[in-house]
C-alpha cells in the first residue's frame, strides 16, 4: 500500500452522506465508495452494493459473493486477510462500484448510475490503473462504454470473461459474477490474470516501479 495511504476505506475522503439519489437514501444504510490501495495497478469495479457491502461499507465484503471474490483475490496475492474479513489488506488492488448506494428490490437505475459517474471516474483518475476489472454484465457495459471504442452491446461477459480487452488508456479484463462462477471459469479467470500479472503489463503506460 501507498506509504502516503492513511486508510484503505474511501481515502479520497468523498462524500459519505451523499443526497443525489433521494430514492436510495431512503433504502441504503450507508453510501459505499471505493476501497483500497491507491497506488493500485489492478481496480475491480462493480454493479452497486450487496447487502453485505451496505452493511460493512467496504464493496465486495459481507456476504457469499463478497468472500467468493475476496477469495479470488487472496489466490491472486492482491488480498492478505481472510475472505471473510470485512476490512481486508488489499495490496495492489482498489474495488468500487458503479453506484454507491443499495436498493433492496432493485438494481440502480440508469440515471443513479450516471449520477454516480463521477466519483468512479475520479477514482480512476486518481489512481490511474493499468488494468480495469469489470465484474458482471452491467459493469462490463459501463466500462466499456467508457474506455473502449467498441459499442457496449458487443461484450457478454459468458463471452468474454477471463480474456484481455485492449482499452482506451486501459486494458480490461472482465469477470463474471463470483458467485455464480462455477470451478472451471473461476480457475479460468485465476489462470488468465496470473499469466497477465506474469508478464509486463506496465509496458503501454510507462508507469512508475513499485
Amino acid at each position: 500500500m501507498d506509504a502516503n495511504q492513511r486508510t484503505r476505506a474511501n481515502p479520497f475522503g468523498m462524500d459519505a452522506d451523499c443526497r443525489n439519489c433521494p430514492a436510495l437514501c431512503e433504502t441504503r444504510q450507508r453510501v459505499v465508495h471505493g476501497y483500497g490501495d491507491v497506488g493500485a495497478d489492478f481496480l475491480f469495479v462493480g454493479e452497486a452494493p450487496t447487502e453485505g457491502a451496505d452493511q460493512t461499507g467496504v464493496p465486495f465484503t459481507g456476504d457469499e459473493r463478497g468472500e467468493q471474490f475476496q477469495d479470488v483475490l487472496g489466490r491472486l496475492g492482491l488480498n492478505e486477510s481472510l475472505p471473510s474479513d470485512d476490512r481486508p489488506e488489499l495490496e495492489n488492488a482498489f474495488v468500487t462500484y458503479l453506484a454507491r448506494c443499495r436498493h433492496p428490490e432493485r438494481s440502480p437505475t440508469d440515471g443513479e448510475v450516471a449520477t454516480c459517474e463521477p466519483y468512479l471516474n475520479a477514482e480512476i483518475r486518481m489512481i490511474n490503473p493499468e488494468i480495469l476489472v469489470p465484474v458482471g454484465e452491467r459493469a462490463l457495459r459501463e466500462i466499456a462504454a467508457e474506455y473502449t471504442t467498441a459499442s457496449a452491446e458487443e461484450f457478454e461477459i459468458d463471452e468474454v470473461h477471463a480474456t484481455t480487452i485492449r482499452g482506451r488508456g486501459f486494458e480490461l479484463v472482465p469477470m463474471a459474477d463470483p458467485e455464480t462462477m462455477s470451478d472451471e471459469r473461476r480457475e479460468a479467470f485465476l489462470d488468465h490474470f496470473l499469466g497477465l500479472m506474469d508478464r509486463d503489463y506496465r509496458q503501454t503506460k510507462g508507469r512508475r516501479g513499485r
